[in-house]
């Protein structure tokens, strides 16, 4: 897939990416298929939910970033088996 004739991305965006990809392999990685789910509806939703951040507020997305790979650190150890995704209405 090539990005020819688009814009390339800055460096926060490929970081972003990295951490979808990486958040993604990680909940494919869980052993049961409930966990996988489970897990890949909680990276997309919290992805998601953050989307319409502006891309000039550097630092809250720095801090999400931050706070993104905790939690990947933390679902991908081993006695971690899964989660639950719940919502709240405002």
């Amino acid at each position: 897939m090539s990005r020819a004739g688009s814009q390339r991305l800055s460096g926060l965006q490929r970081d972003v990416l990295a951490l979808y990809r990486e958040c993604l392999r990680a909940a494919r990685a869980k052993p049961s298929a409930d966990a996988r789910q489970a897990g890949h509806e909680y990276v997309r939703a919290k992805f998601r939910e953050h989307a319409s951040i502006r891309r000039a507020d550097f630092m809250r997305i720095e801090f999400l970033i931050r706070q993104g790979r905790k939690q990947l650190d933390m679902f991908g150890r081993p006695d971690v088996d899964g989660f639950a995704v719940s919502t709240v209405r405002r």
